[in-house]
């Protein structure tokens, strides 16, 4: 993980606190992982200091963030040869971590 300042080790804080789980991710080592159950992103510092999400959340397999990616038509997440289905259902839970992430992000700036 990278060096946090404490302005961004409290919104990391207050992540924990509602429930999200820090994670380093050695492929993303200028990043901050932050996941909950098997939905995870990853956080960097913006020009201002704060905290944003870098590009989308994922889904984990293996605890290794997946990439979404169409197969036969039909979108999947993958990781090294394993996939799961993107269903709606759990499109449905990425998007909703995405949105709790992203306003939580944004009230604690």
């Amino acid at each position: 993980m990278p060096d946090l300042t404490p302005a961004q080790m409290a919104v990391l804080q207050r992540l924990v606190e509602c429930g999200f789980t820090p994670v380093a991710f050695p492929l993303y080592p200028n990043a901050t992982g932050i996941r909950r159950n098997s939905i995870a992103a990853l956080l960097v510092s913006d020009e201002s200091g704060r905290l944003r999400i870098l590009g989308q959340p994922a889904l984990l397999i293996d605890g290794n963030l997946t990439v979404r990616i169409e197969r036969n038509r039909l979108p999947v997440f993958v990781w090294k040869g394993r996939e799961v289905a993107a269903t709606p259902e759990l499109l449905a839970e990425i998007a909703a971590f995405s949105s709790e992430l992203s306003r939580l992000l944004a009230s604690l700036a």
